[in-house]
């Protein structure tokens, strides 16, 4: 009887200690799947890294992009990460090697639902040899016979299945592209926080035919031929000051509240850069980034730059929150200001701004002389993951500023 009674005190100190054991997910690779729409999945790998005192971070991979969260919470059986900079965040339950939720960006209304699945390393699974090499450019065209039309540049490069790379647009590129050739399929996806997007065509004939799908809310069709001579227009020559114009002029609140404009002191007799961006879009990110360092490598440089945030936080508070946290995350001394809360549409932004022929894209970027006089626009933004075309930009924008500040 007195073996029995002990053996049944450790049985049950057993027990209550695996009970008190909290579990945690693993460290590691892992595999998420977002649902998107038609019953597709968009994938994309991250890495969990745990310290000594059980805090998390996460890596988040897109080809060459590695995106570092350090914005992780963790309450008994449930996760949330938040990106770095943008609204977006995860949150679900989980076990050690499973976690269950949604993407979700609460100011659209939009909910994502996911699945992730600890020590899987492959993207995307695949069961055929390539029958094909899509390697080079593709003149691309979205929504083909529709009034929403918009051309595009396809830049891959493919070594067995695998395949990377982007589409450039007139308004921006559609970031850091990883994926397969299947047979004479295939697939390519990016997660970056801010938007999720799945790419699927079958290829034929030098022909890529397919779909787009932004998260679960959106999909368009695109077709695209071989084309290594193509060029998208120049992105210097769509959006123009109207006629009868000949100034930009603005006077939109900092975070502080206070009403800032082009005849505040500092930017007089000043090279300006304007920026129209929101905290939301990732192709603005990656222009802001660019602008700190710029500003950072070049201290001596009388410039000035000030950013118009469009956002859609459905509050003002809510606005500037994030306007504070891209400022914070990234390190932005330059003034942003709050031009419209609410939406983002870009006809409602072209209002505020009704000395533009129309706001065609975020970031769209006005470069202004030390008279006030503007001399370029430059529509989009082609950040890293187009390679060579953010090497011409960089070169181009330095090259531009110092002409202006040269005279």
């Amino acid at each position: 009887m007195k073996k029995f009674t002990i053996l049944f005190l450790v049985v049950l100190l057993s027990i209550s200690c695996k009970e008190r054991t909290k579990i945690k997910p693993l460290d590691g690779i892992w595999l998420a799947e977002l649902e998107v729409m038609n019953d597709e999945v968009l994938p994309f790998n991250f890495s969990l890294i745990s310290d000594e005192e059980g805090q998390y971070k996460m890596e988040i991979y897109n080809a060459d992009e590695v995106i570092h969260v350090d914005e992780i919470e963790i309450v008994d059986d449930s996760i949330t990460v938040r990106t770095p900079v943008f609204e977006g965040y995860l949150g679900g339950k989980f076990s050690e090697n499973v976690i269950e939720g949604a993407f979700i960006k609460e100011s659209l209304d939009r909910i994502v639902p996911f699945k992730a699945v600890w020590g899987e390393k492959q993207r995307f699974t695949t069961r055929n040899k390539p029958i094909g090499e899509i390697s080079g450019i593709w003149e691309t065209e979205f929504s083909p016979g529709t009034e929403d039309a918009y051309v595009a540049k396809g830049i891959f490069s493919q070594t067995d299945n695998r395949v990377e790379g982007t589409f450039r647009t007139t308004t921006g590129d559609y970031r850091y592209l990883e994926g397969v050739m299947d047979g004479d399929s295939v697939k390519l996806s990016t997660f970056d926080g801010a938007h999720a997007f799945l790419f699927t065509a079958k290829v034929s004939d030098s022909t890529l035919k397919g779909t787009f799908y932004s998260g679960n809310h959106f999909k368009e069709p695109f077709v695209a031929v071989r084309n290594e001579l193509y060029e998208l227009p120049s992105e210097d020559s769509l959006t123009y000051l109207k006629e009868g114009y000949d100034k930009l002029t603005f006077s939109f609140p900092d975070v502080l509240g206070k009403e800032v404009s082009l005849d505040d002191e500092r930017f007089r007799n000043k090279v300006v850069v304007v920026q129209i961006m929101g905290t939301w879009c990732p192709n603005c990110l990656d222009e802001t980034k660019f602008l700190v360092t710029y500003l950072k490598n070049n201290p001596n440089l009388e410039v000035e730059v000030v950013a118009l945030a469009f956002e859609y936080a459905k509050t003002s508070d809510g606005a500037f929150g994030s306007i504070q946290r891209l400022r914070e995350r990234i390190g932005v001394e330059y003034p942003i200001l709050l031009a419209q809360f609410g939406t983002s549409d870009k006809e409602e932004a072209q209002k505020k701004l009704p000395m533009l022929s129309h706001v065609l894209s975020y970031p769209t970027t006005i470069f202004i002389d030390k008279k006030g006089d503007v001399r370029k626009i430059h529509t989009g933004f082609n950040g890293p993951a187009t390679g060579k075309k953010f090497e011409e930009f960089k070169n181009g924008f330095d090259e531009f500023v110092k002409k202006l500040l040269a005279e």
